[in-house]
């Protein structure tokens, strides 16, 4: 695994294709961000400098888009700025840029022969505040900085393009300048210290964002500048601009720096670099939702909060990094919205009603409030939470949303025409693509150790229950292993109902081996573990679909359409690779953790690909493994951090008796 620093030189940075196929990501604990490409030419609408969630987490709007800088120097100027233009990139920065670093913050060096510019960019954790900082390390005389500001002003998903409604005119007084782009927007201020503005304002045409127009998207933007800033620079003088949603004037933005690299240093205690990155990348992810809770960001940059996401992704983000705390918010968070005996699987972007369009994300939610208690002995957390539990085992019994009940045999089935309910949910239009209406082999092994959770906990909570739960679980295991052991490969149905017997080879049926009550022992869980392993491991995930099955696509690329048609039908998801590492461990013991560890460490190239520092979400199927989805996702992360400490390291506390 590489060092915690992450660099790239001149072959790299200087190297336009390169340079914006790499992205960097600075986020600020409520759902904003900042992010581009190593170039600073923006290659998606959900790039910008100033992305403020304005619910948080949601509600997220793009308002400070970029800022493009030019270095005044005695025998010229230098614009260091990118942008993508039909025909035409201009200007021609990324020339200049000699090097970046990811360390804690993005940093890019510019460099001639006769100067050097070090540019830091980071977000203050807690606020809609960016921190700019610009070091001339060396230079033939004075200099001058010139920035342009561009705004944009619009929802994250949507795109701009010129119109009279914009607010033309910037307001600049004592070094601040405060712009709103239009009634009822957020107003951005920018101070610069010691600068001077000049208001030009204008519109530039036909900003170009390549990966929208892979995705089969709209991809041209215009972009609104009210003028031109301009502050001196002297060596050895560092220059540190404040942007925000808030007033900066009078901030230190110099401590506020440092109280961030304090603050990340803080995250992990671990000397392990590994442990140190992912923690790193992990805190990414950890975000407020309103006043008093907190919730976990499924993946940049255009997911909010998801129920399955959080529940699966809360033991890695939350429980082995030591932020306790933050875990019992979330829990907290979701259980406040139980309806009908299910957990949200969304919250959406506007801030309307939860959707509970998921079967899953309840029986995910077992696992956290178990694995919370196993870490912390919490018990005043799970007493409290003890209701809802009961509460979701009853509503499952008769039957909840979408068809969801436990059927006479005691598994679960759930599902209804139109609506896709487990994780592999993609949906275009009115066509599902991998309807799973029945019972599902990952569904009921959540349902088994949903009700093995249930037993347990009744020990503690409600002593006389425990024998119902350890009824219902027996009935339930049993009944699993009659109807999903597929004797001609060796391995599990992905699906039952009342018909047939789904034998498409999907990973889903390791949740078997994996999550704390398996169904499986022997030499039956080995051969599914071997089947899994020719069929679906790759380097950087496990394939949702095995080759050769029918619908098989190896790449997910293309408009929407495609793209969700290859989603779950061969594509490798990295998260995957936690259950598997989980499950390998767990049936052949120490032997196996250095492959496993090399199965891990392997993804250190990926960390200097995509999203720079951390895990992409989906790859695909085949060579060479492309990056696909987002660049940062939680549980790609929160899985391979889990299964690193809790299933190489051994570092999870031991299970609690009683």
């Amino acid at each position: 695994m590489a060092a915690e620093r992450i660099e790239f030189d001149a072959r790299i940075t200087a190297d336009l294709s390169q340079a914006v196929s790499r992205e960097w990501l600075e986020t600020n604990g409520l759902g904003g961000w900042a992010s581009s490409t190593l170039a600073g030419a923006h290659t998606r609408r959900y790039h910008g400098l100033l992305v403020v969630a304005t619910r948080p987490p949601v509600g997220r709007m793009v308002m400070l888009s970029k800022l493009d800088e030019t270095l005044v120097l005695p025998e010229g100027s230098m614009e260091l700025g990118c942008n993508l233009y039909p025909g035409a990139v201009h200007p021609q920065g990324y020339h200049h840029l000699k090097g970046f670093a990811l360390d804690p913050f993005p940093i890019f060096t510019y460099e001639t022969q006769a100067w050097t510019l070090r540019k830091t960019i980071a977000m203050v954790h807690g606020e809609h505040t960016l921190l700019l900082r610009y070091e001339l390390l060396r230079a033939p005389g004075p200099a001058q900085l010139e920035l342009r500001p561009f705004f944009a002003g619009r929802d994250y998903h949507q795109l701009t393009r010129a119109n009279p409604h914009i607010r033309t005119q910037a307001q600049f007084e004592e070094e601040v300048l405060h712009f709103q782009a239009y009634e009822g927007q957020p107003e951005i201020y920018l101070w610069v210290p010691g600068g001077h503005y000049a208001p030009v304002p204008d519109w530039y045409y036909n900003h170009l964002y390549p990966r929208e127009a892979e995705r089969g998207l709209d991809y041209s933007e215009d972009l609104f500048t009210c003028g031109i800033l301009r502050c001196p620079l002297e060596v050895g003088k560092p220059l540190t601009l404040i942007a925000s949603t808030v007033d900066p004037r009078g901030r230190d933005g110099e401590g506020l720096m440092r109280a961030e690299v304090q603050r990340r240093a803080g995250l992990t205690t671990s000397a392990d670099p590994l442990i140190r990155r992912l923690s790193t990348a992990a805190d990414q992810f950890l975000v407020r939702r309103g006043d008093n809770r907190h919730t976990l960001v499924a993946g940049y940059h255009w997911f909010t909060d998801w129920g399955r996401d959080s529940m699966i992704s809360l033991p890695g983000i939350c429980l082995v990094t030591g932020r306790h705390a933050e875990a019992r918010s979330i829990l907290l968070a979701f259980s406040e919205h139980l309806s009908q005996g299910m957990i949200p699987n969304r919250f959406p972007d506007a801030g309307e009603e939860p959707e509970y369009n998921t079967v899953d994300a309840t029986l995910w939610f077992f696992v956290a409030v178990y694995k919370y208690l196993h870490y912390t002995g919490d018990r005043d957390l799970v007493a409290s939470l003890w209701p809802a539990l009961e509460e979701i085992v009853a509503w499952h019994q008769r039957g909840t949303r979408f068809q969801i009940r436990v059927e006479e045999d005691g598994l679960l089935s759930a599902g209804e025409p139109g609506v896709q309910l487990t994780w592999m949910d993609a949906k275009v239009g009115d066509w599902v693509v991998t309807p799973r209406q029945g019972k599902a082999v990952e569904i009921n092994a959540l349902w088994y150790n949903a009700l093995r959770i249930m037993e347990e906990l009744a020990g503690l909570f409600s002593p006389p229950q425990a024998y119902l739960y350890a009824a219902l679980a027996g009935r339930a295991g049993a009944r699993f292993g009659e109807i999903f052991w597929n004797e001609e490969q060796g391995c599990l149905y992905d699906l039952v109902d009342s018909e047939t017997c789904d034998p498409s080879l999907r990973p889903n049926q390791l949740f078997a081996l994996s999550l704390p009550f398996p169904l499986l022992e022997g030499e039956k869980a080995e051969s599914v573990l071997a089947v899994v392993e020719r069929h679906l491991l790759t380097p950087y995930g496990l394939r949702s679909l095995a080759p050769g099955e029918p619908g098989y696509r190896p790449r997910c690329e293309g408009p929407p359409w495609e793209r969700d048609g290859a989603y779950h039908q061969g594509t490798a998801w990295s998260w995957l690779l936690g259950p598997y590492i989980t499950a390998l461990v767990r049936l052949r013991g120490e032997e196996v953790r250095a492959q496993a560890r090399a199965l891990i460490e392997g993804l250190g190239a990926h960390l200097g690909e995509a999203g720079v520092g951390t895990l992409s979400e989906i790859f695909d199927a085949e060579p060479p493994f492309v990056p696909r989805g987002c660049i940062a996702q939680t549980w790609s992360v929160a899985e391979l951090l889990r299964a690193y400490c809790e299933d190489i390291l051994q570092l999870a506390p031991p299970r609690r008796q009683g």
